[in-house]
């Protein structure tokens, strides 16, 4: 079961330059500014920058849906036909993110909190 898609993570390669962006139009100060990740809340919807996203394959957004249980998810997404982009992976704070990609090359990420 998911929750839908609640949290986007965009690749960024000026993390500076992108939080200062990002921080304009959302009017929101980010709730976690790390150099390795800067997320902001916009009520239930969660932004994050990520400065290495490009380094992992990103190159360009990509939206997570929010589901209890990501092993069981990526393997189900599988056998319908979606193809592993990125495995399970802990991101932290006892979060487990994986990334799918369907057969037209659009990508879909799987998070666990």
């Amino acid at each position: 079961m998911s929750d839908g898609i609640k949290t986007i993570i965009i690749p960024v390669r000026d993390l500076a330059a992108a939080k200062a962006l990002y921080g304009t139009v959302l009017g929101v100060e980010p709730y976690a500014d790390e150099p390795y990740y800067v997320g902001y809340r916009v009520g239930d919807q969660e932004v994050g920058l990520d400065p290495n996203g490009h380094n992992h394959g990103m190159n360009g957004p990509v939206g997570y849906c929010h589901v209890g249980d990501v092993t069981a998810t990526l393997r189900r997404a599988v056998s319908a036909g979606w193809r592993t982009r990125q495995d399970v992976k802990d991101v932290g704070a006892g979060r487990l993110a994986a990334i799918v990609e369907d057969p037209n090359g659009n990508v879909l990420g799987l998070l666990q909190r």
